[in-house]
Protein backbone atom coordinates (compact mmCIF):
# COMPACT_ATOMS: atom_id res chain seq x y z
CA UNK A 1 0.00 0.00 0.00
CA UNK A 2 1.61 2.94 -1.34
CA UNK A 3 1.28 6.01 1.29
CA UNK A 4 0.41 9.68 1.23
CA UNK A 5 3.18 12.28 0.83
CA UNK A 6 4.61 15.50 -0.65
CA UNK A 7 5.45 15.41 -4.48
CA UNK A 8 6.67 17.84 -6.67
CA UNK A 9 5.28 17.48 -10.49
CA UNK A 10 6.96 18.68 -13.02
CA UNK A 11 4.29 19.19 -16.62
CA UNK A 12 5.89 19.77 -19.86
CA UNK A 13 3.81 21.84 -22.19
CA UNK A 14 4.07 21.43 -26.03
CA UNK A 15 5.03 24.68 -27.85
CA UNK A 16 6.46 26.66 -24.17
CA UNK A 17 9.38 27.17 -23.14
CA UNK A 18 8.03 26.55 -19.68
CA UNK A 19 7.53 23.45 -17.68
CA UNK A 20 4.12 23.88 -15.18
CA UNK A 21 5.49 22.92 -11.74
CA UNK A 22 3.13 22.31 -8.58
CA UNK A 23 3.82 20.78 -5.12
CA UNK A 24 0.69 18.76 -4.45
CA UNK A 25 -0.14 16.23 -1.31
CA UNK A 26 -1.22 12.67 -2.65
CA UNK A 27 -0.19 9.41 -3.97
CA UNK A 28 1.87 9.42 -7.54
CA UNK A 29 -0.15 6.73 -8.68
CA UNK A 30 -3.14 9.17 -8.65
CA UNK A 31 -1.62 11.73 -10.69
CA UNK A 32 -0.15 8.93 -13.13
CA UNK A 33 -4.09 7.91 -13.16
CA UNK A 34 -5.80 11.25 -13.52
CA UNK A 35 -3.22 11.88 -16.59
CA UNK A 36 -4.49 8.26 -18.06
CA UNK A 37 -7.92 9.40 -17.83
CA UNK A 38 -7.64 13.05 -19.76
CA UNK A 39 -5.16 11.03 -22.22
CA UNK A 40 -8.31 8.92 -23.22
CA UNK A 41 -10.77 11.59 -24.05
CA UNK A 42 -10.34 13.99 -27.17
CA UNK A 43 -11.05 17.16 -25.27
CA UNK A 44 -9.40 16.09 -21.86
CA UNK A 45 -7.87 18.35 -19.72
CA UNK A 46 -5.58 17.48 -17.17
CA UNK A 47 -6.65 18.89 -13.36
CA UNK A 48 -4.54 19.22 -10.41
CA UNK A 49 -4.88 20.60 -7.02
CA UNK A 50 -1.99 22.00 -5.25
CA UNK A 51 -1.27 22.16 -1.66
CA UNK A 52 -2.39 26.09 -1.67
CA UNK A 53 -5.66 24.99 -3.36
CA UNK A 54 -4.90 26.32 -6.39
CA UNK A 55 -6.54 24.53 -9.57
CA UNK A 56 -4.46 24.43 -12.52
CA UNK A 57 -5.98 22.63 -16.18
CA UNK A 58 -3.27 21.35 -19.01
CA UNK A 59 -5.23 20.57 -22.01
CA UNK A 60 -4.34 16.04 -22.15
CA UNK A 61 -3.47 16.96 -26.24
CA UNK A 62 -1.04 19.87 -25.24
CA UNK A 63 0.83 17.85 -22.66
CA UNK A 64 4.38 16.49 -23.66
CA UNK A 65 5.14 14.75 -19.91
CA UNK A 66 4.96 14.83 -16.33
CA UNK A 67 7.01 14.05 -14.16
CA UNK A 68 6.28 13.05 -10.38
CA UNK A 69 9.21 13.31 -8.17
CA UNK A 70 9.00 12.22 -4.43
CA UNK A 71 11.36 11.52 -1.54
CA UNK A 72 12.01 8.44 -2.61
CA UNK A 73 13.19 9.30 -6.26
CA UNK A 74 11.26 10.52 -9.78
CA UNK A 75 8.74 8.64 -12.14
CA UNK A 76 8.30 9.97 -15.71
CA UNK A 77 5.61 9.35 -17.50
CA UNK A 78 4.64 10.61 -20.73
CA UNK A 79 4.53 11.08 -24.72
CA UNK A 80 6.72 12.92 -27.39
CA UNK A 81 7.13 12.74 -30.89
Amino acid sequence: MESTHTMDVRIGVLHSPKELALELDGKPDDVTKAFDEALKKDDGVLWLTDRKGRRVGVPAERVAYVEIETESGAKRVGFGS
